[in-house]
C-alpha cells in the first residue's frame, strides 16, 4: 500500500477511541497504546485526502458526457398532469432534440428512458425517495446524458420524458415506485412489469393508440430504453405484449446508468418491432471509453454491425416463398425452461406453439436439455445478492476505473429511509440484510465460488448453441397479475415476483443475448374479457445479437404463414 502523506493532523476531529471503534467493527482490538496512536495518525492523512476530494476540487464532467444542445435551447422538464399519465408511465417529460445531429437513424421518432439513466437537465429517481439520494433530500437533476441517450440525441431521437421505474429498479413487476404503480395498457390495476415498467408501457400504449382503440393513453412514445439486471427489459415487454432485448454483456456501454451490480448490468431497447429494436441496437452500440464492463470483444462505435440492415436484408431474400436460401436456422426449446416452477399451462402450451410458426418457416426444430439452466437463477442469487446492496444503494465503485453519475450521492440509511424503503419495496430491504447477513455468516468466498459457476453455466448454454442457433424458453411464467394491495404483508406484497425471471435471470450473468417475443395472449380466469399478451424468449450466441433478431423475424413470418 502507499501512503501519500501524513499531513492534516491538525484539522481532524479522529481519536484514538474513533481507532478503537473501527477495529472493534473488524472483530479485533489494538492492545498496544502506541499502535493505536500510529493508526491514528494514518487514518487522518486519509481523512484530510478524503476531504480535499470532497469539498476543494470541482467534479469532472468528462466531454463525451456533456448534454449537448437542443433545438428548444433549454432542458425544460415537467411533472406530467393526470390526463397526459393514465398509466402512471412518466416520471417527468421534456422535448428534446439535438440541434446538430450526425446521423438520421431516429430522426422524427419519439422515446421515453428509464428513470435510472442520465438525461442531462432532468432529475434521475431511480424510483425511489429524494431523501435517499441527495444530501438536502432535493431532486438529483443530472448534469450529464449517459452515453446511450447522448448516441440517441446525436441519430435524430426525440427524448421525450423519462419513464417511471421501480424503486432502485428492485422488482420485477409494477408497484414500488414511490410515484405510484405503473398500469398495464390494457388493464387498469394490473402489471405492466418491472423494472422497466413505464418504459415498456409507454411504448405498448403507443402501439394501441395506433390501433384506434377508443380508451385515453395519455401521451405515448414509439420507442424506448431500459436496464435489465434479471429481466428488468423483458419481463415487461412480455408483460405488455412489445419486444425487449437483454443485448450481450458489454456491447451497449451503462456509463451514465444507476447500477445494481457490475456484472449483471444492461442496457436495452424496447420497440413494437424487430426494426425499432435493430435501430436502436445500432444507435446504442460500441464502446465508449468509459465503461469498465465493455470487454476487448466490444467492437468500437464504427465497427457496429449494421443490425437494421442485416434484419432487411434476411426479411426480403431468406423468407420469401419458394427462396432456400443457406441452411435452415436450428431452434432448440430449452427443456428445463418449461418445467420451471410457478410455469402456467397457457404460458407453456402457447409458447411451445411457437414451434409451428418456426417450421412454416423452414426452420429445424428439437428439443434441447441443458440440465444446469435449473441452477441458473441459484448462480444468479450467490453470485450478486451478497455485494449488490454496495452498488444499488450505496454507490460504490465495482473496483475498476468507472464513472457513476454524478449527480446521484447516496445516503447513509436512516431509521426514517428504513421505514420508508420498508413501505414502498420490501424487495429493496432484503437486498440490504441480504448483504449484510452474506459477509457476516458466510463470508466472501462463497459468492466467489459462485461466479466461478457463472463460468461453468455460460459453457453450458455455449455448448448448447453448438447444436442450435438460438434457444427457445417461456419469458414471464404467468400472464401480468393484479397490482397487490399497497397495506399487505411484506410476503403477500412479494408472493407474485417469486419465480418470475427464473428463465431471464441466468442470461443476465452469462451475457448471452436474450430477446421476449410477443407469441400470443390469454384471458385471466378473473378477466376472461380481457386477453393479456404472452412472451417467449429467444437467446443467441454471445455477440450474436443479429442472430436472435432473424430468428424473431423468422419466427413472425411463420406465425403469418400459419394463421392462413
Amino acid at each position: 500500500m502507499s501512503i501519500v502523506s501524513i499531513g492534516g493532523q491538525g484539522q481532524s476531529d479522529l481519536s484514538e477511541d474513533d481507532v478503537h471503534q473501527l477495529a472493534a467493527s473488524l472483530g479485533v482490538g489494538i492492545t498496544n497504546p502506541i499502535d493505536a496512536s500510529d493508526y491514528l495518525v494514518l487514518l487522518r492523512s486519509l481523512e484530510s485526502i478524503l476531504k480535499h476530494i470532497r469539498d476543494d476540487v470541482s467534479d469532472y464532467i468528462h466531454p463525451e458526457l456533456r448534454p449537448q444542445p437542443v433545438v428548444i435551447g433549454s432542458r425544460e422538464y415537467w411533472k406530467p398532469g393526470n390526463d397526459d399519465n393514465p398509466l402512471n408511465a412518466w416520471r417527468f417529460q421534456c422535448n428534446l432534440e439535438s440541434c446538430s445531429p450526425t446521423s438520421k437513424l431516429l430522426e422524427g421518432r419519439t422515446i421515453a428512458v428509464k428513470d435510472n439513466i442520465s438525461i442531462g437537465g432532468l432529475p434521475t429517481t431511480l424510483g425511489t425517495f429524494t431523501e435517499v439520494l441527495s444530501p438536502d433530500g432535493s431532486l438529483p437533476v443530472s448534469p450529464i446524458d449517459s452515453s446511450v441517450v447522448g448516441r440517441i440525441l446525436s441519430a435524430g431521437g426525440i427524448i421525450r420524458g423519462s419513464s417511471t421505474c421501480e424503486n432502485h429498479c428492485a422488482s420485477p413487476l409494477s408497484f414500488t415506485s414511490v410515484s405510484g404503480p405503473v398500469h398495464h395498457p390494457l388493464l387498469h390495476g394490473y402489471t405492466s412489469g418491472g423494472s422497466s415498467s413505464g418504459s415498456c408501457a409507454l411504448v405498448a400504449a403507443h402501439v394501441l393508440k395506433q390501433q384506434g382503440l377508443g380508451l385515453n393513453w395519455g401521451d405515448t412514445v414509439e420507442l424506448a430504453i431500459g436496464s435489465d439486471q434479471a429481466g428488468s427489459v423483458r419481463i415487461p415487454s412480455c408483460f405488455s405484449g412489445v419486444f425487449g432485448l437483454k443485448p450481450t454483456f458489454g456491447l451497449v456501454p451503462y456509463t451514465g446508468a444507476a447500477s445494481m451490480s457490475p456484472m449483471i448490468d444492461h442496457l436495452g431497447p424496447i420497440a413494437p418491432s424487430l426494426e425499432g429494436i435493430a435501430t436502436l441496437l445500432k444507435v446504442m452500440a460500441g464502446y465508449d471509453g468509459l465503461d469498465p464492463r465493455m470487454t476487448p470483444e466490444s467492437p468500437l462505435k464504427d465497427q457496429v454491425k449494421d443490425y437494421p440492415q442485416i434484419l432487411a436484408n434476411f426479411m426480403q431474400t431468406e423468407i420469401l416463398p419458394g427462396n432456400q436460401g443457406q441452411k435452415p436456422l436450428t431452434v432448440g426449446f430449452l427443456t428445463e425452461s418449461f418445467t420451471v416452477a410457478g410455469l402456467s399451462p397457457v404460458v407453456r402450451d402457447t409458447v411451445r406453439l411457437a414451434a409451428k410458426s418456426f417450421e412454416a418457416a423452414g426452420a429445424v426444430v428439437k428439443e434441447m436439455s441443458i440440465p444446469f439452466h435449473s441452477e441458473g437463477p441459484i448462480i444468479w442469487t450467490a453470485s450478486t445478492r451478497p455485494s449488490m446492496s454496495q452498488s444499488l444503494c450505496q454507490g460504490k465503485t465495482g473496483g475498476h476505473l468507472s464513472y457513476l453519475p454524478p449527480h446521484l450521492q447516496p445516503q447513509p440509511l436512516t431509521q426514517q429511509t428504513f421505514d420508508l424503503q420498508a413501505g414502498s419495496n420490501p424487495a429493496l430491504v432484503n437486498i440490504m440484510l441480504s448483504g449484510q447477513y452474506a459477509h457476516s455468516r458466510f463470508g466472501s468466498w462463497v459468492e466467489a465460488k459462485a461466479h466461478r459457476k457463472v463460468f461453468e453455466l455460460r459453457s453450458a448454454y455455449d455448448k448448447a448453441l453448438e447444436e442450435v442457433d438460438v434457444l427457445i424458453t417461456p419469458c414471464a411464467p404467468t400472464l401480468a397479475m393484479s397490482n397487490p394491495n399497497p397495506e399487505a404483508g411484506i410476503l403477500e406484497k412479494l408472493s407474485s415476483s417469486i419465480g418470475v425471471t427464473s428463465n431471464t435471470c441466468p442470461f443476465n450473468v452469462t451475457g448471452h443475448p436474450a430477446l421476449s417475443v410477443p407469441c400470443g395472449s390469454a384471458a385471466p380466469v378473473e378477466r376472461p374479457d380481457v386477453e393479456l399478451p404472452i412472451g417467449m424468449q429467444i437467446i443467441g450466441r454471445r455477440w450474436e445479437d443479429d442472430m436472435v433478431l432473424i430468428a424473431a423475424a423468422l419466427f413472425e413470418e411463420g406465425r403469418r404463414v400459419v394463421k392462413i
